[in-house]
Protein backbone atom coordinates (compact mmCIF):
# COMPACT_ATOMS: atom_id res chain seq x y z
CA UNK A 1 0.00 0.00 0.00
CA UNK A 2 1.70 3.50 -1.17
CA UNK A 3 2.20 5.95 1.48
CA UNK A 4 -0.64 8.15 0.54
CA UNK A 5 -3.11 5.35 0.51
CA UNK A 6 -2.10 4.27 3.71
CA UNK A 7 -2.59 8.13 4.92
CA UNK A 8 -6.02 7.98 3.63
CA UNK A 9 -6.96 4.74 5.31
CA UNK A 10 -5.81 6.20 8.33
CA UNK A 11 -7.71 9.16 7.77
CA UNK A 12 -11.03 7.56 6.88
CA UNK A 13 -10.95 5.17 9.63
CA UNK A 14 -10.07 7.49 11.82
CA UNK A 15 -13.21 9.42 11.10
CA UNK A 16 -15.31 6.42 10.99
CA UNK A 17 -14.00 5.52 14.57
CA UNK A 18 -15.44 8.90 15.53
CA UNK A 19 -18.68 7.99 14.27
CA UNK A 20 -19.18 5.28 15.99
CA UNK A 21 -18.01 6.70 19.33
CA UNK A 22 -20.00 10.25 19.20
CA UNK A 23 -23.34 7.80 17.93
CA UNK A 24 -22.73 5.62 21.20
CA UNK A 25 -22.33 8.37 23.56
CA UNK A 26 -24.47 11.30 22.68
CA UNK A 27 -27.70 12.02 22.72
CA UNK A 28 -30.68 12.57 20.89
CA UNK A 29 -33.48 14.84 20.61
CA UNK A 30 -36.34 14.87 18.59
CA UNK A 31 -37.18 17.76 16.13
CA UNK A 32 -39.75 18.38 12.74
CA UNK A 33 -42.57 16.41 14.66
CA UNK A 34 -45.23 15.06 11.42
CA UNK A 35 -48.47 13.50 11.42
CA UNK A 36 -48.41 10.92 9.28
CA UNK A 37 -51.66 9.37 9.02
CA UNK A 38 -54.76 8.62 11.29
CA UNK A 39 -55.31 4.79 11.30
CA UNK A 40 -58.05 3.92 13.13
CA UNK A 41 -61.74 5.18 13.16
CA UNK A 42 -63.77 7.00 10.63
CA UNK A 43 -61.75 8.27 7.81
CA UNK A 44 -58.35 6.33 8.42
CA UNK A 45 -56.39 5.15 6.29
CA UNK A 46 -57.23 1.36 7.62
CA UNK A 47 -61.20 2.14 6.91
CA UNK A 48 -61.28 0.70 11.06
CA UNK A 49 -64.91 1.71 11.09
CA UNK A 50 -66.14 0.35 8.11
CA UNK A 51 -64.32 -2.88 7.77
CA UNK A 52 -64.04 -4.17 11.55
CA UNK A 53 -66.74 -2.26 13.53
CA UNK A 54 -64.22 -0.25 15.29
CA UNK A 55 -65.49 3.44 15.25
CA UNK A 56 -63.29 4.92 18.31
CA UNK A 57 -60.27 2.79 20.24
CA UNK A 58 -56.91 3.80 22.11
CA UNK A 59 -53.51 3.01 22.76
CA UNK A 60 -51.99 1.24 20.19
CA UNK A 61 -49.20 -0.97 21.27
CA UNK A 62 -46.87 -2.33 18.81
CA UNK A 63 -44.30 -5.43 18.78
CA UNK A 64 -42.62 -8.08 16.39
CA UNK A 65 -44.20 -10.89 16.11
CA UNK A 66 -41.36 -12.88 14.52
CA UNK A 67 -43.48 -13.32 11.27
CA UNK A 68 -42.87 -10.76 9.23
CA UNK A 69 -45.32 -8.60 10.90
CA UNK A 70 -45.75 -6.11 13.42
CA UNK A 71 -48.86 -7.08 16.24
CA UNK A 72 -50.86 -4.27 17.52
CA UNK A 73 -53.24 -4.07 20.51
CA UNK A 74 -55.22 -2.00 21.42
CA UNK A 75 -57.62 -0.41 24.57
CA UNK A 76 -61.25 0.19 24.80
CA UNK A 77 -63.04 -0.52 21.17
CA UNK A 78 -66.44 0.89 19.96
CA UNK A 79 -68.44 0.10 17.21
CA UNK A 80 -72.14 0.88 16.34
CA UNK A 81 -73.73 3.67 18.70
CA UNK A 82 -70.35 5.24 19.49
CA UNK A 83 -71.05 9.40 19.98
CA UNK A 84 -67.73 10.40 18.23
CA UNK A 85 -66.46 11.91 21.18
CA UNK A 86 -64.20 10.25 23.67
CA UNK A 87 -64.76 7.08 25.25
CA UNK A 88 -68.18 5.00 25.49
CA UNK A 89 -71.20 4.61 25.73
CA UNK A 90 -71.09 1.04 27.27
CA UNK A 91 -73.70 -0.52 25.23
CA UNK A 92 -71.92 1.08 21.69
CA UNK A 93 -70.55 -2.82 20.54
CA UNK A 94 -68.20 -2.31 23.59
CA UNK A 95 -65.28 -4.42 23.35
CA UNK A 96 -62.42 -4.37 26.36
CA UNK A 97 -59.21 -4.81 23.82
CA UNK A 98 -58.58 -5.58 19.93
CA UNK A 99 -55.57 -6.91 18.01
CA UNK A 100 -53.98 -5.64 14.29
CA UNK A 101 -51.56 -7.09 12.39
CA UNK A 102 -49.27 -5.19 10.02
CA UNK A 103 -46.87 -6.13 7.20
CA UNK A 104 -46.60 -2.57 6.14
CA UNK A 105 -42.70 -1.68 5.36
CA UNK A 106 -43.60 2.09 4.08
CA UNK A 107 -44.03 3.87 7.30
CA UNK A 108 -44.06 7.27 5.77
CA UNK A 109 -47.19 7.02 4.48
CA UNK A 110 -48.83 5.90 7.27
CA UNK A 111 -49.02 2.25 9.10
CA UNK A 112 -51.33 0.22 7.02
CA UNK A 113 -53.06 -3.04 8.58
CA UNK A 114 -53.46 -6.54 7.03
CA UNK A 115 -56.00 -7.58 8.56
CA UNK A 116 -57.75 -7.48 12.71
CA UNK A 117 -58.28 -10.49 14.30
CA UNK A 118 -62.52 -11.03 14.14
CA UNK A 119 -65.00 -13.76 16.28
CA UNK A 120 -66.86 -12.94 12.79
CA UNK A 121 -66.77 -11.28 9.53
CA UNK A 122 -66.68 -7.78 9.34
CA UNK A 123 -65.86 -7.89 13.47
CA UNK A 124 -62.51 -7.19 15.56
CA UNK A 125 -62.69 -9.68 18.41
CA UNK A 126 -62.16 -9.00 22.10
CA UNK A 127 -59.24 -11.26 22.03
CA UNK A 128 -58.81 -10.36 26.62
CA UNK A 129 -61.93 -11.38 28.45
CA UNK A 130 -63.22 -8.75 30.55
CA UNK A 131 -66.41 -8.59 32.95
CA UNK A 132 -67.26 -5.01 32.18
CA UNK A 133 -68.73 -4.61 35.81
CA UNK A 134 -67.69 -1.03 37.90
CA UNK A 135 -65.65 -1.32 40.61
CA UNK A 136 -64.99 -5.58 40.14
CA UNK A 137 -63.19 -5.36 36.61
CA UNK A 138 -64.37 -2.73 34.66
CA UNK A 139 -62.36 -3.61 31.73
CA UNK A 140 -58.82 -5.58 30.79
CA UNK A 141 -56.28 -3.43 28.57
CA UNK A 142 -53.12 -4.86 27.09
CA UNK A 143 -49.76 -2.55 27.99
CA UNK A 144 -47.15 -4.62 26.32
CA UNK A 145 -46.50 -7.63 24.06
CA UNK A 146 -43.55 -9.71 23.22
CA UNK A 147 -42.78 -12.40 21.05
CA UNK A 148 -40.22 -15.43 22.25
CA UNK A 149 -39.86 -18.26 19.54
CA UNK A 150 -43.16 -18.54 18.01
CA UNK A 151 -45.51 -17.72 21.60
CA UNK A 152 -47.07 -14.40 22.18
CA UNK A 153 -46.49 -12.60 25.16
CA UNK A 154 -49.13 -9.76 26.41
CA UNK A 155 -48.81 -8.33 30.03
CA UNK A 156 -52.58 -6.66 30.72
CA UNK A 157 -53.96 -4.91 33.43
CA UNK A 158 -57.35 -5.50 35.02
CA UNK A 159 -58.82 -2.03 35.86
CA UNK A 160 -61.38 -2.07 38.92
CA UNK A 161 -63.03 1.58 38.11
CA UNK A 162 -61.92 4.76 36.57
CA UNK A 163 -60.88 7.51 38.91
CA UNK A 164 -60.70 10.82 38.28
CA UNK A 165 -58.89 12.49 34.84
CA UNK A 166 -55.50 10.70 34.74
CA UNK A 167 -55.90 8.09 37.48
CA UNK A 168 -57.53 4.86 37.32
CA UNK A 169 -57.63 1.47 40.06
CA UNK A 170 -56.33 -2.12 38.82
CA UNK A 171 -56.71 -5.05 40.58
CA UNK A 172 -53.84 -6.35 39.24
CA UNK A 173 -51.43 -6.73 35.98
CA UNK A 174 -50.21 -10.48 34.49
CA UNK A 175 -49.58 -12.23 31.88
CA UNK A 176 -51.35 -13.59 28.56
CA UNK A 177 -49.91 -15.85 25.86
CA UNK A 178 -51.12 -17.03 22.20
CA UNK A 179 -49.80 -19.93 20.17
CA UNK A 180 -51.84 -19.57 17.35
CA UNK A 181 -50.73 -16.05 15.95
CA UNK A 182 -53.07 -13.70 18.27
CA UNK A 183 -56.67 -15.53 17.70
CA UNK A 184 -57.01 -16.93 21.19
CA UNK A 185 -55.04 -15.72 24.42
CA UNK A 186 -54.77 -17.77 28.15
CA UNK A 187 -54.28 -15.14 30.94
CA UNK A 188 -51.80 -17.22 33.24
CA UNK A 189 -52.96 -16.71 36.64
CA UNK A 190 -49.41 -18.03 38.40
CA UNK A 191 -48.27 -14.52 36.88
CA UNK A 192 -49.61 -11.59 38.15
CA UNK A 193 -48.80 -8.46 39.90
CA UNK A 194 -51.53 -7.84 42.80
CA UNK A 195 -52.19 -4.54 43.56
CA UNK A 196 -52.39 -3.94 47.34
CA UNK A 197 -54.57 -1.63 49.33
CA UNK A 198 -53.27 2.06 48.47
CA UNK A 199 -53.35 0.98 44.79
CA UNK A 200 -49.44 1.17 44.14
CA UNK A 201 -48.20 -1.92 43.17
CA UNK A 202 -45.42 -0.76 40.87
CA UNK A 203 -45.66 -3.03 37.65
CA UNK A 204 -49.57 -2.24 36.49
CA UNK A 205 -48.81 -0.99 33.52
CA UNK A 206 -45.21 -2.14 31.56
CA UNK A 207 -43.41 -1.68 28.35
CA UNK A 208 -40.99 -4.95 26.75
CA UNK A 209 -37.49 -5.22 25.04
CA UNK A 210 -35.59 -8.23 24.23
CA UNK A 211 -31.98 -7.82 24.95
CA UNK A 212 -29.21 -10.50 25.58
CA UNK A 213 -31.54 -13.12 26.24
CA UNK A 214 -33.75 -11.67 28.78
CA UNK A 215 -37.29 -10.09 28.37
CA UNK A 216 -36.87 -6.90 30.25
CA UNK A 217 -39.79 -5.55 31.40
CA UNK A 218 -40.70 -1.14 32.56
CA UNK A 219 -43.15 -0.86 34.34
CA UNK A 220 -45.21 1.75 36.38
CA UNK A 221 -48.41 1.77 38.67
CA UNK A 222 -51.90 2.41 38.05
CA UNK A 223 -52.90 6.04 36.56
CA UNK A 224 -50.24 8.47 35.58
CA UNK A 225 -48.27 10.01 38.44
CA UNK A 226 -46.25 7.46 39.45
CA UNK A 227 -42.33 6.70 38.96
CA UNK A 228 -41.20 3.98 36.49
CA UNK A 229 -39.38 0.57 37.29
CA UNK A 230 -37.75 -2.03 35.48
CA UNK A 231 -37.44 -6.02 35.95
CA UNK A 232 -36.36 -9.04 34.03
CA UNK A 233 -36.98 -12.50 33.04
CA UNK A 234 -34.92 -15.20 31.15
CA UNK A 235 -36.65 -15.28 28.02
CA UNK A 236 -37.64 -19.17 28.20
CA UNK A 237 -39.14 -18.07 32.38
CA UNK A 238 -41.23 -15.58 31.53
CA UNK A 239 -44.34 -17.33 32.78
CA UNK A 240 -42.25 -18.44 36.10
CA UNK A 241 -43.11 -15.13 38.79
CA UNK A 242 -39.62 -16.22 41.00
CA UNK A 243 -37.61 -16.06 37.96
CA UNK A 244 -38.34 -12.56 37.33
CA UNK A 245 -35.08 -10.17 38.65
CA UNK A 246 -35.44 -6.24 40.21
CA UNK A 247 -33.73 -3.74 39.53
CA UNK A 248 -32.46 -1.57 42.86
CA UNK A 249 -30.88 1.10 41.29
CA UNK A 250 -26.76 -1.29 41.41
CA UNK A 251 -28.32 -4.65 41.07
CA UNK A 252 -30.73 -7.18 39.92
CA UNK A 253 -32.32 -9.02 42.85
CA UNK A 254 -34.74 -12.45 41.78
CA UNK A 255 -38.33 -12.20 43.50
CA UNK A 256 -37.38 -9.14 45.28
CA UNK A 257 -40.31 -7.29 44.01
CA UNK A 258 -40.20 -4.09 46.29
CA UNK A 259 -36.06 -4.07 46.18
CA UNK A 260 -36.94 -2.23 42.65
CA UNK A 261 -35.93 0.95 42.34
CA UNK A 262 -36.76 4.27 40.53
CA UNK A 263 -35.28 4.46 36.63
CA UNK A 264 -37.52 7.75 35.85
CA UNK A 265 -38.74 9.81 38.46
CA UNK A 266 -42.62 10.25 37.96
CA UNK A 267 -44.82 11.03 36.31
CA UNK A 268 -44.55 8.37 33.74
CA UNK A 269 -47.58 6.80 31.88
CA UNK A 270 -48.29 4.80 28.58
CA UNK A 271 -44.40 4.08 28.61
CA UNK A 272 -42.49 2.43 25.39
CA UNK A 273 -38.81 1.21 24.74
CA UNK A 274 -36.59 0.69 21.59
CA UNK A 275 -33.22 0.29 20.75
CA UNK A 276 -32.38 2.73 17.79
CA UNK A 277 -28.99 1.04 16.28
CA UNK A 278 -28.44 4.32 13.79
CA UNK A 279 -27.57 6.58 17.28
CA UNK A 280 -26.73 3.11 19.42
CA UNK A 281 -28.98 4.53 21.93
CA UNK A 282 -32.31 2.90 23.90
CA UNK A 283 -35.17 5.48 23.52
CA UNK A 284 -37.98 5.76 25.60
CA UNK A 285 -41.47 7.54 25.28
CA UNK A 286 -44.26 8.22 27.58
CA UNK A 287 -46.80 10.57 28.24
CA UNK A 288 -46.40 13.21 30.90
CA UNK A 289 -49.93 14.38 32.23
CA UNK A 290 -48.86 17.28 34.28
CA UNK A 291 -47.11 18.75 31.00
CA UNK A 292 -49.84 17.17 28.51
CA UNK A 293 -46.65 15.99 26.26
CA UNK A 294 -45.63 12.81 25.00
CA UNK A 295 -42.02 12.55 26.33
CA UNK A 296 -38.74 11.57 24.51
CA UNK A 297 -35.50 10.36 27.23
CA UNK A 298 -32.62 8.47 26.04
CA UNK A 299 -29.52 6.22 27.37
CA UNK A 300 -26.81 4.13 26.39
CA UNK A 301 -28.15 1.43 28.83
CA UNK A 302 -31.49 0.18 29.92
CA UNK A 303 -30.42 0.70 33.66
CA UNK A 304 -29.63 3.99 32.74
CA UNK A 305 -29.05 6.57 33.42
CA UNK A 306 -31.60 8.17 31.25
CA UNK A 307 -31.70 12.08 30.00
CA UNK A 308 -33.69 14.55 30.74
CA UNK A 309 -37.00 14.78 29.42
CA UNK A 310 -37.20 16.12 25.67
CA UNK A 311 -40.84 17.00 24.25
CA UNK A 312 -41.99 14.77 21.25
CA UNK A 313 -45.53 15.89 21.24
CA UNK A 314 -47.08 19.12 22.96
CA UNK A 315 -50.52 18.83 23.93
CA UNK A 316 -51.16 22.59 22.88
CA UNK A 317 -50.39 20.95 19.25
CA UNK A 318 -52.53 18.40 19.68
CA UNK A 319 -55.28 18.57 22.81
CA UNK A 320 -55.96 15.50 24.78
CA UNK A 321 -53.16 13.66 23.71
CA UNK A 322 -51.75 10.25 25.02
CA UNK A 323 -49.76 7.41 24.54
CA UNK A 324 -47.08 7.74 22.37
CA UNK A 325 -45.91 3.78 21.22
CA UNK A 326 -42.69 3.15 18.99
CA UNK A 327 -43.24 1.20 16.14
CA UNK A 328 -40.21 -1.81 16.18
CA UNK A 329 -39.59 -1.88 12.25
CA UNK A 330 -37.75 1.42 11.23
CA UNK A 331 -35.34 1.85 14.57
CA UNK A 332 -32.23 2.02 12.13
CA UNK A 333 -32.74 4.95 11.09
CA UNK A 334 -32.68 9.02 12.61
CA UNK A 335 -36.20 9.21 13.20
CA UNK A 336 -38.96 8.19 14.97
CA UNK A 337 -42.29 6.24 14.38
CA UNK A 338 -45.19 6.35 16.75
CA UNK A 339 -48.38 5.84 17.54
CA UNK A 340 -50.32 8.37 19.48
CA UNK A 341 -54.01 8.67 20.52
CA UNK A 342 -56.53 11.67 21.41
CA UNK A 343 -59.34 11.59 23.33
CA UNK A 344 -61.52 13.96 20.86
CA UNK A 345 -61.28 11.75 18.61
CA UNK A 346 -60.74 9.11 20.63
CA UNK A 347 -58.71 7.53 17.58
CA UNK A 348 -55.25 6.80 17.10
CA UNK A 349 -52.48 8.46 14.93
CA UNK A 350 -49.35 7.24 13.00
CA UNK A 351 -46.56 9.93 13.39
CA UNK A 352 -42.63 10.51 12.65
CA UNK A 353 -40.35 12.98 14.78
CA UNK A 354 -36.18 13.69 13.13
CA UNK A 355 -34.14 12.30 15.49
CA UNK A 356 -30.65 14.56 16.23
CA UNK A 357 -27.50 14.47 18.08
CA UNK A 358 -28.23 16.72 21.42
CA UNK A 359 -25.88 19.23 22.55
CA UNK A 360 -26.92 19.21 26.11
CA UNK A 361 -25.38 14.99 25.62
CA UNK A 362 -26.16 13.27 28.83
CA UNK A 363 -27.73 16.08 30.63
CA UNK A 364 -30.50 13.77 33.11
CA UNK A 365 -32.19 17.19 34.20
CA UNK A 366 -34.87 17.82 32.03
CA UNK A 367 -35.71 21.10 31.04
CA UNK A 368 -32.19 22.77 31.63
CA UNK A 369 -32.42 26.12 30.41
CA UNK A 370 -35.95 26.18 30.86
CA UNK A 371 -37.18 26.88 27.69
CA UNK A 372 -40.07 24.33 27.65
CA UNK A 373 -41.81 26.31 30.65
CA UNK A 374 -45.32 27.76 28.95
CA UNK A 375 -45.48 30.95 31.03
CA UNK A 376 -44.29 33.31 33.44
CA UNK A 377 -44.88 30.32 36.40
CA UNK A 378 -42.80 27.41 37.05
CA UNK A 379 -44.54 24.51 36.35
CA UNK A 380 -43.40 20.76 35.83
CA UNK A 381 -40.62 19.22 35.35
CA UNK A 382 -39.64 22.08 37.96
CA UNK A 383 -41.19 22.53 41.37
CA UNK A 384 -41.59 26.07 42.69
CA UNK A 385 -40.64 26.59 46.27
CA UNK A 386 -43.48 28.17 48.88
CA UNK A 387 -42.38 31.70 49.60
CA UNK A 388 -41.29 34.83 47.73
CA UNK A 389 -41.45 35.48 44.08
CA UNK A 390 -40.59 32.73 42.00
CA UNK A 391 -41.10 32.52 38.16
CA UNK A 392 -40.07 32.36 34.31
CA UNK A 393 -37.97 35.54 32.73
CA UNK A 394 -39.75 34.97 28.85
CA UNK A 395 -38.15 36.38 25.90
CA UNK A 396 -36.50 39.64 28.20
CA UNK A 397 -33.14 39.59 27.52
CA UNK A 398 -31.64 37.92 30.70
CA UNK A 399 -30.96 34.56 29.90
CA UNK A 400 -27.31 33.33 29.46
CA UNK A 401 -28.58 31.60 26.49
CA UNK A 402 -31.95 30.48 24.45
CA UNK A 403 -35.08 33.00 25.24
CA UNK A 404 -35.82 31.90 29.14
CA UNK A 405 -34.46 31.68 32.76
CA UNK A 406 -35.77 31.24 35.99
CA UNK A 407 -35.71 33.72 38.92
CA UNK A 408 -36.24 33.68 42.73
CA UNK A 409 -36.81 37.21 44.26
CA UNK A 410 -37.68 38.40 48.13
CA UNK A 411 -36.87 40.75 50.62
CA UNK A 412 -37.02 37.68 53.88
CA UNK A 413 -37.41 34.09 53.73
CA UNK A 414 -36.23 31.40 51.79
CA UNK A 415 -37.16 30.43 48.31
CA UNK A 416 -36.14 27.83 45.87
CA UNK A 417 -37.02 25.57 42.74
CA UNK A 418 -36.17 22.33 42.57
CA UNK A 419 -36.66 18.93 40.60
CA UNK A 420 -36.33 15.12 41.38
CA UNK A 421 -34.10 13.15 39.49
CA UNK A 422 -33.01 9.56 39.54
CA UNK A 423 -29.85 8.41 40.09
CA UNK A 424 -27.74 5.08 40.48
CA UNK A 425 -26.35 4.59 43.64
CA UNK A 426 -22.60 5.10 44.81
CA UNK A 427 -22.09 7.25 41.69
CA UNK A 428 -20.08 10.34 41.25
CA UNK A 429 -22.42 13.14 39.77
CA UNK A 430 -21.28 16.88 38.85
CA UNK A 431 -24.24 19.62 39.29
CA UNK A 432 -23.43 22.51 37.32
CA UNK A 433 -25.35 25.36 36.72
CA UNK A 434 -25.49 29.26 36.12
CA UNK A 435 -26.42 32.43 38.26
CA UNK A 436 -26.84 36.06 38.22
CA UNK A 437 -27.65 38.09 41.56
CA UNK A 438 -28.46 41.35 42.84
CA UNK A 439 -25.98 43.63 44.45
CA UNK A 440 -28.39 42.97 48.08
CA UNK A 441 -28.07 39.25 47.87
CA UNK A 442 -25.91 37.44 50.29
CA UNK A 443 -27.22 34.04 50.82
CA UNK A 444 -27.65 31.85 47.98
CA UNK A 445 -27.14 28.03 47.91
CA UNK A 446 -27.20 25.80 45.19
CA UNK A 447 -26.91 21.54 45.32
CA UNK A 448 -28.50 18.11 46.45
CA UNK A 449 -30.63 16.91 48.90
CA UNK A 450 -32.70 14.01 49.47
CA UNK A 451 -35.85 14.20 48.00
CA UNK A 452 -37.93 14.08 51.42
CA UNK A 453 -36.44 17.52 51.81
CA UNK A 454 -33.77 16.40 54.15
CA UNK A 455 -30.62 18.76 54.89
CA UNK A 456 -28.40 19.23 51.49
CA UNK A 457 -25.83 16.89 52.01
CA UNK A 458 -23.55 18.36 48.39
CA UNK A 459 -24.02 22.16 48.21
CA UNK A 460 -22.10 25.21 47.33
CA UNK A 461 -23.01 29.04 48.54
CA UNK A 462 -23.57 32.01 46.11
CA UNK A 463 -23.23 35.34 46.85
CA UNK A 464 -23.72 38.71 44.67
CA UNK A 465 -22.32 39.97 41.93
CA UNK A 466 -21.43 43.06 43.79
CA UNK A 467 -18.02 44.63 41.79
CA UNK A 468 -18.97 42.87 38.37
CA UNK A 469 -20.61 44.01 35.21
CA UNK A 470 -24.13 43.49 35.67
CA UNK A 471 -24.35 40.98 32.97
CA UNK A 472 -22.64 38.24 34.07
CA UNK A 473 -23.44 34.88 35.54
CA UNK A 474 -20.98 32.62 37.59
CA UNK A 475 -20.81 29.38 37.35
CA UNK A 476 -21.59 26.71 39.87
CA UNK A 477 -20.07 23.59 40.33
CA UNK A 478 -21.23 20.77 42.93
CA UNK A 479 -19.42 17.12 42.82
CA UNK A 480 -21.64 14.82 44.83
CA UNK A 481 -22.12 10.69 45.54
CA UNK A 482 -25.42 9.09 44.96
CA UNK A 483 -24.11 6.96 47.98
CA UNK A 484 -27.14 4.38 48.52
CA UNK A 485 -30.01 6.63 47.13
CA UNK A 486 -31.86 6.10 43.60
CA UNK A 487 -33.10 9.39 43.60
CA UNK A 488 -31.84 13.22 44.61
CA UNK A 489 -33.27 16.31 44.99
CA UNK A 490 -31.39 19.12 42.96
CA UNK A 491 -32.39 22.69 43.94
CA UNK A 492 -31.65 26.38 43.71
CA UNK A 493 -32.23 29.18 46.55
CA UNK A 494 -31.55 31.81 48.19
CA UNK A 495 -32.65 34.07 51.69
CA UNK A 496 -34.13 37.40 51.47
CA UNK A 497 -31.19 39.73 53.35
CA UNK A 498 -33.86 42.39 54.38
CA UNK A 499 -34.46 44.74 51.25
CA UNK A 500 -35.33 43.51 48.23
CA UNK A 501 -33.18 41.03 46.05
CA UNK A 502 -33.16 38.79 43.41
CA UNK A 503 -31.58 35.34 41.66
CA UNK A 504 -31.40 34.37 37.56
CA UNK A 505 -30.78 30.75 36.91
CA UNK A 506 -29.66 29.49 33.92
CA UNK A 507 -28.22 25.79 32.20
CA UNK A 508 -28.34 23.77 34.62
CA UNK A 509 -26.97 19.73 34.45
CA UNK A 510 -26.25 16.95 36.00
CA UNK A 511 -24.01 14.31 34.34
CA UNK A 512 -21.94 11.48 35.51
CA UNK A 513 -18.27 12.07 36.53
CA UNK A 514 -15.43 10.95 37.91
CA UNK A 515 -14.07 13.11 39.70
CA UNK A 516 -13.76 13.30 43.51
CA UNK A 517 -16.71 15.78 45.57
CA UNK A 518 -15.78 18.76 45.79
CA UNK A 519 -17.87 21.95 45.22
CA UNK A 520 -17.13 25.42 43.45
CA UNK A 521 -18.02 28.37 41.92
CA UNK A 522 -16.60 30.59 38.50
CA UNK A 523 -17.00 33.81 37.55
CA UNK A 524 -17.61 34.08 33.42
CA UNK A 525 -19.13 35.79 30.69
CA UNK A 526 -19.74 32.06 28.98
CA UNK A 527 -22.38 31.47 26.68
CA UNK A 528 -23.78 28.39 26.58
CA UNK A 529 -25.16 27.07 22.97
CA UNK A 530 -28.68 27.01 23.07
CA UNK A 531 -30.46 23.23 23.04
Amino acid sequence: MSAWKRRRFCVVSLVVFWALVVSAVASVTPRNLTLLAKITGPGSINQTDTKYQVMGTDLGIMWDSGQGQVMMVFGDTYGRGWGGDGGGPDTADWRCNILALSSDRNPDDGLNFDTMIQDMPGRAKQFLDCKQINHNEKTVIPTAGVTVGSRHYIHYMSVNHWGPPGRWYTNYSGMAYSDDEGENWIKDPNVRWINDATWSNRFQMAAFVKDGGYVYMFGTPNGRFGNAYLVRVPENSILNKSAYQYWDGATWQTGHEAAAAPIVIAPVAELSVQYNSHFRRWIMTYFDDPRAAIILRDSPSLTGPWTGQKILVKGSDYPALYGGYIHPGFNDRDKVYFAMSQWKPYNVFFMRAQLTLDKLGGNILSDPGFEDQPGSSVSAPWVRGENGAIGIDRDLGYALSGSNNAYLRATSGFQNIYQDIAVMPNRNYRLTGWVKTSPALRDGYFGVRPTNDAAPFAEVRYGSSVGTPSDVYKQLTVDFNSGARTSVRVFVGMSGPGSDAFAQIDQLAVNLSSNRNRSRLKWGRRKVAQP
